[in-house]
């Protein structure tokens, strides 16, 4: 049998094909164990005239915009598979009805679990006001709430497209954590705003940390930047919108470093104000300090995360205790508007038989990136929560609130005891039927540390 002679040109167009099969092996080799990940963006600025969430002191809609507003999203997925997705908002926060609907259509459509949606919000108080939410502070009429009702419904369905569009341009990253320091914030129970000038010391508790995650791409490139602050969005109080600071931190991020896109994530910021404030010269200082320090976490070596997602979810029962009828009726005569409208509404619950609720399903989250740990808890949440997490989990750990679902403060046993706006009458500007009981922090944190148990996380 004559054995074929193959020409040299085909011989040199198999090594070439050879060479090409290795290359494209090498590349899905890399692939695999890489994590994946796509951004989408959203601007949300209203187009119709609406309420501004976060003042009661607002009487009427918005008269323009300092800057845009907007939802930006991250899809993640690690070597196995495993997806999750962050959503971070220019808004005051998600209420648990829009939550729900969010979560239950991603659930419906990528397969997401609540365990794999993060919705944090910046907490901005010159964003739109959304239904479901802090109803008895806003001058509502029917009209009003109409457009509300609108936009949210708007809202909802656009947050799910852009996450589904995140999701179709995810491509091969390497994602990078690391905490940097920013030093505005200011513990406001412990710090009174009007003497704020005479003081010769800030008294805390506070927690200055910076959290950073860089997501880059095969070339090199970054693709994402998500950073976080335990600071109020309170620099601003008009009738313009605006991202406060954190819209002016991820716009000075975005400028630094074309094609990114720059997501803020609020911390436990419910005791934390920026100070002073109320000038937009103030609110572009404090965003330009915020943004430095993440500059700078970037320019120095960061913890590559290997590609491995856990994610775990519980709603906790938190309980609630009532208010007694003689006190509601105290209440329903006071001269501040949204304490009589609460207590008028509460009266007029019971008067119809209806029992108030004795707890909440409160929503705790907990993702583990390689070794990174991420906790997100629902609400305002006081910073003695995120002091106690890092000791419980390690100081490196990433500390969210504001998400999920924005329900009321959420103080520790020491604020809930002292009483004031963040222990006790906020309850009524956010419509819960009573204060929270003295065993919410315990609760809470029992439930962090279970849930961090589920994906590998273990308590110091």
């Amino acid at each position: 049998m004559k054995i074929p002679i193959f020409p040299k040109t085909s011989k040199y167009a198999l090594v070439l094909m050879l060479f090409a099969m290795q290359s494209l092996l090498a590349h899905i080799t890399i692939a695999q164990q890489t994590w994946r990940a796509g951004t989408a963006r959203l601007n949300i600025t209203p187009k119709q005239p609406l309420l501004m969430a976060g003042y009661a002191s607002r009487t009427h809609p918005a008269e323009g915009k300092l800057s845009d507003l907007w939802i930006k999203v991250l899809v993640l997925q690690d070597a196995s598979g495993n997806k999750a997705a962050m959503v971070s908002s220019d808004l005051l926060g998600f209420p648990k009805q829009v939550s729900d609907r969010i979560r239950g259509q991603l659930e419906t459509t990528l397969g997401l679990t609540k365990a794999q949606i993060i919705l944090n919000s910046s907490h901005t108080h010159s964003g739109p006001v959304l239904g479901d939410a802090l109803q008895d502070i806003y001058p509502l009429d029917s009209a009003r709430q109409m457009a509300i009702n609108q936009y949210t419904d708007n809202l909802e369905k656009e947050v799910v497209k852009a996450v589904l569009k995140a999701a179709r341009t995810m491509e091969p990253v390497r994602i990078y954590a690391q905490q940097g320091v920013s030093r505005f914030q200011v513990n406001r129970r412990n710090n009174a705003e009007a003497n704020l000038a005479e003081q010769t010391e800030l008294k805390g508790p506070n927690d200055y940390a910076v959290p950073v995650f860089k997501v880059v791409d095969l070339k090199k490139k970054t693709k994402a930047i998500l950073f976080g602050y335990a600071c109020h969005a309170t620099v601003l109080n008009g009738y313009e919108w605006s991202g406060d600071y954190p819209g002016y931190a991820q716009s000075e991020l975005e400028t630094s470093f074309p094609g990114v896109a720059a997501m803020f994530f609020q911390g436990a910021a419910g005791d934390q104000n920026p100070l002073p404030r109320k000038k937009i010269s103030l609110a572009k200082k404090y965003g330009l300090e915020l943004a430095n320090a993440v500059k700078a976490v970037l320019e120095e070596p960061m913890e590559e995360l290997t590609p491995e997602l856990k994610t775990a979810y519980n709603e906790l029962s938190l309980g609630l205790t009532p208010l007694p009828q003689a006190e509601l009726k105290k209440m329903a005569q006071s001269s501040d508007s949204y304490m009589q409208k609460w207590a008028s509404r509460m009266l007029g619950k019971s008067a119809t038989a209806q029992v108030p609720p004795t707890t909440y399903p409160y929503p705790v989250q907990v993702w583990r990136l390689g070794k990174q740990g991420l906790v997100t808890l629902g609400g305002e949440v006081t910073i003695g929560y995120a002091i106690q997490i890092k000791k419980m989990l390690g100081k490196e750990t990433f500390v969210m609130a504001y998400s999920n679902d924005v329900m009321g403060y959420i103080p520790t046993e020491t604020i809930l005891q002292e009483g004031g706006y963040e222990g006790f009458s906020s309850q009524m500007v956010y419509g819960q039927p009573g204060k929270w009981s003295p065993s919410i922090e315990s609760t809470i944190l029992k439930g962090v540390a279970k849930t961090a148990d589920a994906v590998g996380l273990t308590t110091k």
